[in-house]
């Protein structure tokens, strides 16, 4: 199936209560800003914390929940630890998830 295309079989509700999960995680608007951020490459906590703007600790609790979630995975390099998306399905949804809200905020006009 390419990229983007809608499945053509109706998902169970497993796969509407798990989408919804997700949504429910990205709601956060510092979790949304961590994500979109990760979207573009992996990060240190340091990195993201001066991209967010939030508190470390703050950035830190938002983390473990995406990482419990499955939505990012760590890595050790040396004494850091290093964030990355888990998968493109992920880093395509915020992508899009912020096109459109430019969209809305700009008043730019819809488009496929």
């Amino acid at each position: 199936m390419a990229a983007g295309a809608l499945q053509t079989h109706p998902s169970g509700a497993a796969q509407f209560a798990a989408a919804a999960g997700v949504f429910a995680l990205l709601s956060d608007p510092t979790r949304l800003h961590l994500v979109w951020t990760l979207a573009r490459g992996e990060a240190d906590v340091n990195t993201l914390t001066d991209a967010s703007g939030a508190a470390r600790p703050a950035v830190s609790q938002h983390l473990a929940k995406l990482r419990l979630a499955g939505l990012v995975e760590v890595r050790k390099d040396g004494r850091r630890s290093i964030y990355a998306l888990r998968d493109g399905h992920l880093r395509r949804l915020v992508i899009e998830a912020i096109n459109h809200a430019d969209h809305m905020v700009t008043g730019t006009p819809p488009h496929d």
